[in-house]
């Protein structure tokens, strides 16, 4: 059926299909549809503590016997800079006065925490079938634990010598994440986003540089895109705006509205919102302070100022101040249960497959 089955024997799924982590938008019951569809469910843990990890982990276990993946962030911290906050807090400060806050008052910090020791006992206890990475690896001695503790190691790469990089130092699988894709960019050997290139420039480069199975990640919500993937030489994809807009996902109803109304030019590759290069959906302040501004503080500190006034706006049902990551395929994304939605991108890709085949 498949033209390359090291994916599904590597993760132990029905389906070449790898159900993006995307932080903030998605917890337990979004992971438990996407493998009752036949995906490898992920579980982004980069905003959770330990104890919520590994909650959410059970939650998921008590629902469903398939293969699970949990992914943490593995970037270097960078302490906050009070000089370079204060500068963001003053160019944020007319939005202050606009929502009536007071820009001085105490703010909580951003809470992105790299996978660290607490959430390597976790691991260890919980024993996930995947573990994926962004940003890179986790220093050697915390990964050599991960592979201990019997779990697949994956991250992602979005140039060749990223995935070359990850080759070598243990993953069993390279995600090859091109520009398309929404959210964090995975780099971590360049800070050069001028220079990533595309999904289909990208891997048929890292197939051809590396001998682990590569996952295909940007602009993939059909079944063309995910016969394309194959036709390139991935074993498999790693879908997330499509799944947005499932009922099971934890996207508000402002937020909802804006995707459904985003199309193939909607999305900008942004560091105000967070500090760090992501792609999503415009707001008010991508428009207005950015896309990108030397103002913005080192991740994840950017979002520490942006969080009063993401709340009140949003009680005002406003996303000016909202993560909106999505990738360029936004405009695919359909309001289908999880599960359904895996079925019909996997079949459509099937049917497009045997088509190309004769």
């Amino acid at each position: 059926m498949w033209p390359d089955r090291r994916l599904i024997d590597l993760f132990k799924t029905e389906l070449p299909i790898v159900q993006a982590p995307m932080a903030g938008v998605l917890d337990a019951e979004l992971v438990i549809a996407a493998a009752q569809g036949g995906a490898l469910g992920s579980l982004p843990c980069a905003l959770l503590s330990a104890e919520k990890a590994r909650e959410q982990v059970n939650i998921i276990r008590q629902r469903v016997a398939a293969s699970v993946s949990i992914n943490f962030f593995c970037h270097t911290p960078v302490a906050p800079d009070a000089a370079a906050e204060a500068r963001w807090t003053q160019r944020l400060a007319p939005y202050y006065r606009e929502f009536g806050l007071d820009p001085a008052a105490p703010h909580d910090a951003a809470n992105r925490a790299p996978f660290d020791a607490a959430m390597c006992e976790v691991v260890e206890e919980l024993k996930p079938e995947v573990v994926s990475f962004h940003f890179g690896l986790p220093e050697q001695r915390l990964l050599s634990r991960v592979k201990a503790a019997g779990c697949i190691v994956i991250s992602s790469a979005t140039t060749v010598k990223e995935a070359v990089w990850l080759e070598e130092h243990g993953v069993d699988a390279v995600i090859a994440q091109g520009a398309e894709a929404g959210g964090h960019r995975g780099m971590f050997l360049t800070d050069n986003i001028g220079e990533q290139p595309g999904t289909f420039a990208l891997v048929p480069q890292v197939v051809d540089a590396v001998k682990v199975p590569v996952i295909a990640c940007g602009g993939i919500a059909d079944g063309r895109g995910i016969a394309a993937a194959f036709a390139l030489g991935a074993a498999g994809v790693q879908i997330g705006s499509a799944y947005l807009r499932c009922p099971e996902s934890k996207v508000s109803a402002a937020a909802r509205a804006v995707l459904a109304e985003a199309s193939d030019d909607s999305t900008v590759i942004t560091n105000v919102m967070t500090g760090r290069p992501a792609r999503g959906v415009v707001n008010r302040v991508m428009r207005e302070v950015g896309p990108i501004s030397p103002d913005a503080p080192s991740f994840p500190h950017a979002a520490t100022a942006l969080a009063p006034l993401k709340a009140a706006a949003e009680k005002q049902g406003r996303v000016d101040f909202t993560n909106l990551w999505a990738g360029q395929a936004i405009g695919m994304g359909r309001e289908v249960p999880a599960a359904e939605l895996t079925r019909a991108l996997a079949g459509a890709a099937l049917a497009r497959l045997r088509q190309m085949a004769g």
